[in-house]
């Protein structure tokens, strides 16, 4: 059995003794992780470092310095935060600072704790939706979406809070590049992770945010599951699979399971084979995911565009969408309930007048 090779960065000081290096607490085809102390800010950090036999790859390169900046302008708190990024003075090797998480990813959790409740799993999703929205929105399309990459941790007190991870194979758009940059993905070539691509990206099409959205359907899919929605052995056929047959149907994969009416036509319409056919935006997909979401009520908070997980019910013009505005209920020196209660009267009246109709012409009368 060949020993260990000792790794050079565990318990070395860099950045001018900034951070002490620990332990390495993972590794990847473009490097590795490590948890490091920085004693002048009392907490514990990760530091994410480039395999230093990858340095003279310019494409390579390129990827980890646009990984870096793309996620160090993500600010939504389900987005793992990056404190900094640069290359290290002793040896060149590329590094990025995020925040040290504790707990397990998605994957994780459901090989452990099998396949999680609707009202449980909807608001993890949906807060990721929140964090998706926010890079969509700056032009970045994560592109390797998969259960392994959110984590779900303990914040502020809450349990169950995803924060995204690895922005390794984003897509940064035209806004966001940088003069002399290197266009890594170019039409026609495939990267990610088979299991959880979307069609176009099987395809080696050009993506957009409606392929992150077609991802994150099936985690959702698996997470409610335990099971890919497509049964298949081997990379290529999920590929095939993902471009060429409709999901299986979630009462089909797990008879012995039950699922919230509708809740399967939301999963369907972000699984549709065409990125027209589905949601539109995270948000959009957030807010249809939201109903089903009953353990904590999710709001969407205009002011500030993002979801809100909380299990405090919020006024009905924070329910509504930003775009609309809520007709008055009540009028002057009336209860606020007694407008209430004649919307509702009236619109039975409407209904009682369109089903005497129905009747009449149903009977001749």
């Amino acid at each position: 059995m060949r020993p260990t090779p000792k790794d050079n960065f565990i318990g070395r000081e860099i950045l001018n003794g900034q951070f002490q290096i620990v332990q390495k607490i993972g590794t990847g085809g473009m490097g590795s992780v490590y948890k490091a102390s920085q004693p002048a800010m009392n907490r514990m950090v990760a530091i994410k470092i480039l395999h230093p036999k990858l340095a003279n790859r310019k494409d390579l390169v390129s990827r980890f310095r646009r990984e870096a900046r793309a996620m160090s302008q993500l600010t939504h708190p389900n987005t793992v935060k990056v404190f900094m990024y640069g290359e290290l003075e002793e040896d060149g090797a590329l590094y990025i600072v995020m925040e040290f998480l504790e707990g397990k990813n998605l994957n994780q959790t459901v090989r452990k704790e099998g396949p999680m409740p609707p009202d449980r799993a909807v608001p993890v999703l949906v807060q990721v939706c929140g964090a998706l929205e926010e890079a969509h929105q700056m032009g970045i399309v994560h592109r390797d979406l998969k259960p392994e990459n959110i984590f779900l941790c303990k914040q502020g007190g809450m349990a169950n809070f995803p924060k995204v991870l690895d922005f390794g194979l984003a897509k940064v758009t035209e806004q966001q590049m940088r003069p002399g940059s290197i266009i890594l993905t170019q039409e026609g070539m495939v990267f990610g992770t088979p299991e959880f691509m979307s069609p176009e990206q099987a395809q080696g099409k050009t993506l957009d945010a409606r392929s992150d959205i077609y991802s994150l359907a099936v985690i959702l899919y698996e997470v409610l599951t335990g099971k890919l929605p497509f049964l298949a052995k081997t990379p290529m056929e999920y590929i095939q699979k993902h471009v060429m047959e409709p999901p299986i149907l979630l009462n089909q994969r797990v008879p012995e399971r039950q699922f919230p009416p509708g809740l399967e036509a939301v999963l369907n319409k972000a699984l549709a084979k065409k990125p027209e056919d589905r949601f539109q935006s995270a948000a959009e997909f957030a807010e249809a995911l939201r109903p089903f979401g009953s353990e904590h009520q999710l709001y969407h908070d205009p002011s500030s565009g993002r979801f809100v997980v909380n299990s405090t019910p919020q006024p009905a013009a924070v329910l509504a969408p930003s775009n609309l505005t809520m007709p008055a209920i009540s009028s002057p020196g009336k209860r606020p309930g007694a407008g209430l209660l004649i919307g509702v009267a009236a619109a039975c009246l409407v209904i009682g007048v369109l089903l005497a109709v129905v009747y009449m012409r149903l009977t001749g009368h």
